[in-house]
């Protein structure tokens, strides 16, 4: 991979400069939100309803990193069901890593749905090493919840009928998270934009275009400019470009939804 400075130069990034480029702030004091995604050049966010089409070698990657260096990974239950989401895979080698860096072994998965509607069957529950963490609101049916607590899911009621970004941020925070990765998906990570807590988005741009009736990475029913700035652009050989961008006062103190 290499290392895009702007001008006709270029810098070779190896695994140290890699995990160096996606550190999370040093000194965190509250949640940190990064989203992640993958999109085809023409703005697919999945190929016949899954993202692993759009991957490439250098994404898998950067995948497996920003999982190693977080605290939790937040996906919203409609990705769960259509990517049919396993617990985080794990290695002795990283379990080193992450303990080294004052991280628990295995990051767990937390899931946003407001009306719990997630079937026992799903790798969630049956191929996970930790039990997955389920936040949902009180307006969730009480058989719903018994089925995912009976499945293996810790759930934990954190709103009364919608999960907005304050209210998931808070039960994050009590849960003593600070290092979030979200994977999706486009409803999820428009309701953050809207409620102003992100913080940064790691994109990938896959070297392919897609057409069909995909979604955008985010959606929502009303536009909100969230203004960022670049933090770095890497590129494969593959044609495959890594970027991170930051909203500029995220480190300027905490002034989301405001």
């Amino acid at each position: 991979m290499r290392r895009l400075d702007g001008t006709d130069a270029t810098q070779h990034v190896d695994d140290t400069a890699l995990r160096a480029l996606y550190a999370y702030p040093d000194d965190l004091s509250r949640p940190w939100m990064r989203i992640n995604f993958v999109s085809s050049l023409d703005g697919a966010v999945a190929v016949e309803g899954r993202s692993g089409a759009l991957g490439s070698p250098a994404d898998k990657k950067v995948f497996g990193l920003l999982r190693e260096l977080a605290d939790v990974i937040l996906v919203g239950a409609g990705t769960v069901r259509a990517e049919n989401y396993g617990g985080a895979r794990t290695s002795e080698a990283l379990r080193v890593r992450r303990e080294e860096a004052g991280l628990a072994p295995i990051p767990p998965v937390a899931v946003v749905t407001a009306s719990c509607d997630l079937p026992p069957d799903l790798r969630l529950f049956t191929d996970t090493t930790i039990p997955p963490v389920v936040f949902t609101t009180a307006r969730a049916p009480e058989t719903a919840r018994r089925a995912v607590e009976a499945a293996g899911g810790d759930v934990r009621v954190i709103a009364d009928a919608v999960i907005d970004g304050p209210s998931l941020l808070a039960a994050i925070g009590e849960a003593g998270w600070l290092r979030v990765l979200c994977e999706g998906g486009p409803n999820l990570f428009g309701r953050m934009i809207e409620d102003g807590v992100v913080d940064e988005l790691c994109l990938t741009w896959a070297p392919v275009l897609a057409a069909g009736s995909a979604a955008r990475i985010a959606h929502s029913p009303t536009a909100a400019l969230t203004p960022l700035q670049r933090a770095h652009l890497v590129c494969d050989d593959d044609g495959t470009l890594l970027t991170r961008w930051v909203r500029p006062d995220a480190l300027e103190g905490d002034t989301r939804g405001r």
